[in-house]
């Protein structure tokens, strides 16, 4: 008969070395898998009741440490780490790449028309503005006038850029014009996800010690993660909107293409996929889920509070989402 699985596994951290960027990669591997969005709220909810057992000390019978750990990433790939509510199915991380290739390469392919670019950069900013939203740090709800706010910038901004660089590339090469797309992708994420989580820079996202212990909510702590997510997802998307205009380019000067121009979508779509397998889950991990920095880098108030009240503690941590 089997030994009952120890109750000391820490299911609260990666199962990979997160100081790592190889032990991040591995776990992001497993948190963007596509697979994961066809998951069955039974299945969901068997996750949910393994892991919560597991954090009471109560161990399913049979479970070995690998069904653990996919349970667990199960878990994690469907609630939000703070508020542990169920996150709405095309903002969890899991559906970036179905979802980011199917918009990203349809604003590549139809970017030259009006219409179609005010149509694309719109379908994207509401995506990406259900994501800000669904993968935010801390526990604070977020107001419906924030969200408005948010996303009525984040697609102007977008949109404007949009269109103000297709009026200036109207007189240079075509490849050049295929750029333009990921010009406004990269401006609207620097305004969508400060916007949509101005509350954080506002009031601060939770802080805590190594042990987990709350210390306070920090807006410095806030900062440092809006940026380094701003960074990660720009960085995610170049390879899926920088690699496929060199190739598309040279595949539509060909007679397959020009015979079959109905293809060119698909194949697009294709390309912005594969290369978002990869980017997404490395990109993510270019920085610590949960990041720290220094406690005298916090606000004056709250480092004289921790000290008084935690004098040992150097540095604090904090989910910085996604």
């Amino acid at each position: 008969m089997a030994a009952e699985l120890s109750t000391s596994i820490n299911i609260k951290e990666p199962r990979w070395d997160q100081s790592t960027f190889v032990g991040r990669a591995k776990h992001f591997f497993t948190v963007t898998d596509p697979r994961n969005i066809l998951l069955t709220n039974e299945q969901l909810s068997h996750a949910h009741s393994i892991i919560t057992d597991y954090r009471k000390g109560i161990v399913s019978p049979g479970l070995t440490e690998d069904e653990l750990w996919r349970a667990k990433y199960v878990f994690d790939s469907a609630f939000h780490p703070d508020t542990e509510e169920k996150m709405i199915l095309i903002g969890r991380m899991s559906a970036q790449v179905p979802m980011n290739m199917t918009i990203t390469g349809c604003m590549m392919t139809f970017y030259k028309t009006t219409p179609a670019v005010l149509f694309w950069q719109w379908i994207n900013q509401s995506f990406n503005a259900i994501v800000n939203y669904t993968n935010r740090s801390g526990d604070a709800p977020i107001t419906v006038s924030q969200l408005g706010t948010a996303y009525v910038s984040a697609t102007t901004g977008a949109v404007a850029t949009a269109l103000g660089l297709n009026a200036l590339t109207k007189h240079v090469s075509p490849l050049i014009g295929r750029f333009v797309p990921f010009a406004a992708v990269a401006a609207a994420n620097c305004i969508n996800i400060p916007l949509m989580r101005q509350r954080e820079l506002q009031h601060g996202i939770p802080i805590t010690d190594e042990n987990g212990n709350r210390l306070g909510e920090s807006t410095k702590a806030a900062q440092q993660a809006i940026s380094q997510v701003v960074v990660s997802r720009i960085l995610m998307a170049s390879p899926g909107m920088a690699i496929p205009p060199f190739l598309m380019n040279h595949l539509e000067k060909k007679a397959f293409l020009k015979r079959f121009p109905w293809m060119s979508a698909p194949i697009q779509v294709s390309l912005v996929g594969f290369c978002l397998v990869f980017a997404t889950p490395l990109c993510c991990a270019l920085f610590p889920q949960k990041s720290s920095m220094s406690v005298s880098r916090l606000e004056p108030e709250l480092q004289e509070k921790i000290r008084a009240s935690h004098p040992g503690v150097e540095r604090v941590y904090f989910n910085k989402g996604l």
